[in-house]
């Protein structure tokens, strides 16, 4: 488990230098927004048999998707690209503008993240009303994976 966490953290690095990203200046203090949840609390809601889970939708990297990702969730690809984008519209157009969808990426800390803001503007524009970012401060890796919290690998 320790190598493939490895790998995800070495993957998000790589990722973040690529994007011009300033992972170093990004700090860990919580940040408040009612658009965001923090990995604590989405954990719960997934572990919960008795919550209503939200959909939960990333946004990122397929690669990324494919090494670990949050059960339950589902891949739609980078919406900093055209296709991503398209892809997210048509998964959530029948949906109920009140439905409950949380969008992660997790390439790189989520402050400088390409994926999450065109992602969270999108759905905004369609209607939906309760929608929330997962804040991984660093990357998915070091956010999710190496607290602990549940995980999936494969497509």
């Amino acid at each position: 488990m320790r190598t493939q966490n490895r790998k995800i953290l070495i993957l998000a690095a790589v990722m973040s230098l690529a994007l011009g990203s300033r992972a170093l200046a990004v700090t860990t203090a919580k940040v408040s927004s009612p658009r965001l949840i923090e990995p604590a609390e989405l954990a719960k809601l997934v572990a919960s048999p008795k919550s209503s889970k939200p959909l939960i939708l990333q946004v990122g990297f397929h690669v990324l998707f494919q090494q670990a990702h949050i059960p339950g969730s589902e891949y739609i690809g980078p919406a900093s690209k055209p296709d991503g984008l398209r892809r997210l519209r048509a998964r959530v157009k029948v949906l109920p503008r009140k439905a409950f969808i949380v969008i992660y990426c997790g390439c790189c800390p989520w402050s400088q993240c390409p994926n999450i803001k065109p992602a969270y503007a999108a759905l905004k524009a369609m209607g939906f009303s309760n929608v929330k970012e997962l804040r991984l401060p660093h990357n998915f890796g070091a956010d999710w994976v190496d607290k602990g919290y549940p995980v999936s690998k494969g497509s």
